[in-house]
């Protein structure tokens, strides 16, 4: 497969979104929802009286792939005209909040992160191991509260000089994507400014958040959000996996 040449020196940071460019935990999180949405709406179903449309695989990736988790909540539900309360982050996975919900996605995702573990994509453990040697500061950027743990599960949490999570970005009062603050936070602390800062990511809003921050380069990843649609959120160049990015030399000694 022919690789994309990208000059690296000509950056300062690189920003890596988690889910999906790094792990495969986005698949995980696709389970995850899947589960929990599914099995709201039959509930829901029955107690209201209304044939609720079952939720689809591309009801992710409209509603929920990139953004923080109560926001997803958020979207989808208001997808099929039903409205939540939105209760706190403290509420059990019982209740029926939007907080409620996100809360019982989560508890699965880590029930599934618990039992199977997770590994990096080979391709992706690639590029970082280069630009880590190559003494590029990096970044993961994700809306995910369970960064810190999956960065940790992979075993590369030495490789990167900040985690921006979700619960960080909360603390901190930052939007999440497809708003660019965590990104923008991130280049920051790494000493850099967005236009000199390369942002990959595979979700439609985290790459609409590369483009709404003015980034120098944004690459988007195709793992099933589509060409055409990574393209139309604002990515300058789309690659299958992270493997494509990794010089030529580095690709020939590791295989």
């Amino acid at each position: 497969m022919p690789r994309t040449p990208v000059d690296w020196d000509a950056w300062d940071a690189v920003l890596f979104d988690l889910d999906g460019v790094v792990t495969p935990t986005a698949e995980v999180h696709m389970h995850a929802w899947a589960a929990m949405f599914t099995s709201f709406l039959t509930a829901r179903s029955a107690a209201d009286h209304v044939a609720y449309p079952p939720y689809t695989e591309q009801d992710y990736f409209t509603y929920v792939d990139g953004k923080p988790r109560y926001d997803g909540v958020r979207s989808f539900v208001a997808s099929r005209g039903i409205t939540l309360p939105e209760g706190t982050p403290d509420d059990p996975p019982t209740a029926e909040t939007v907080c409620g919900l996100g809360n019982r996605k989560n508890e699965s995702f880590n029930q599934i992160l618990g039992s199977e573990g997770v590994a990096a994509y080979p391709g992706s453990v690639a590029l970082i191991v280069e630009l880590h040697e190559a003494g590029k500061p990096m970044a993961v950027v994700s809306s995910s509260r369970n960064a810190p743990a999956v960065v940790a599960a992979a075993g590369l949490t030495d490789y990167f000089a900040l985690i921006m999570h979700g619960g960080l970005a909360a603390e901190l009062g930052l939007r999440g994507k497809p708003a660019p603050d965590t990104f923008t936070h991130a280049a920051t602390a790494l000493g850099a400014t967005n236009a000199r800062s390369v942002v990959l990511e595979d979700a439609i809003n985290g790459v609409a958040a590369g483009h709404a921050g003015e980034f120098g380069l944004v690459i988007g990843v195709d793992r099933g959000a589509g060409v055409d649609a990574l393209t139309a959120a604002g990515a300058h160049l789309v690659v299958p996996d992270l493997a494509d990015l990794v010089q030529a030399d580095t690709a020939e000694e590791q295989s």
